[in-house]
């Protein structure tokens, strides 16, 4: 497995982000049609405005189906980070540190988070920032 820096740490996976994505945009744009051109028509007027019902449902589902466990996972690395900082320093993280910020941090090696972690409070830095400013990448492969 290729090392992981801050170039290729962001994942993709092809078949949610490109297929599953272009799948229901090309759905959305159907029934968008088929609602058009049954405009007028009481009986399949009905039926069309359900398919786009369903098809904006799965839309929410598929935004839904990703940010929720995003945000559990935010929760996850917020915990395990204010635990390694507490251990490699004796003292609680800085309050004014954002979730965002903390997940940016995760990828310090232990010898620059504490540094890193006060540099990122005090300049409010932004997770790009914070990611940048790593020396020694340590790598996340578990998120997606």
């Amino acid at each position: 497995m290729e090392e992981q820096s801050f170039k290729n740490h962001a994942k993709l996976v092809p078949a949610y982000h490109f297929v599953l994505t272009g799948l229901i945009l090309l759905t959305l744009i159907g029934s968008l049609v088929n609602l058009y051109y049954s405009w007028g028509d009481p009986a399949r007027e009905y039926n069309a405005g359900l398919i786009l019902a369903i098809v904006i449902a799965l839309m929410i589902m598929f935004v839904f189906m990703r940010t929720f466990p995003l945000r559990a996972q935010d929760r996850g690395i917020r915990a395990e980070e204010g635990l390694r900082y507490f251990i490699l320093t004796g003292k609680r993280m800085d309050p004014r540190l954002s979730v965002q910020q903390i997940i940016g941090l995760r990828f310090a090696s232990d010898g620059e988070l504490p540094q890193l972690a006060q540099k990122a409070a005090d300049e409010n830095l932004s997770s790009k920032a914070i990611k940048q400013l790593v020396k020694n990448w340590r790598p996340d492969h578990d998120r997606l």
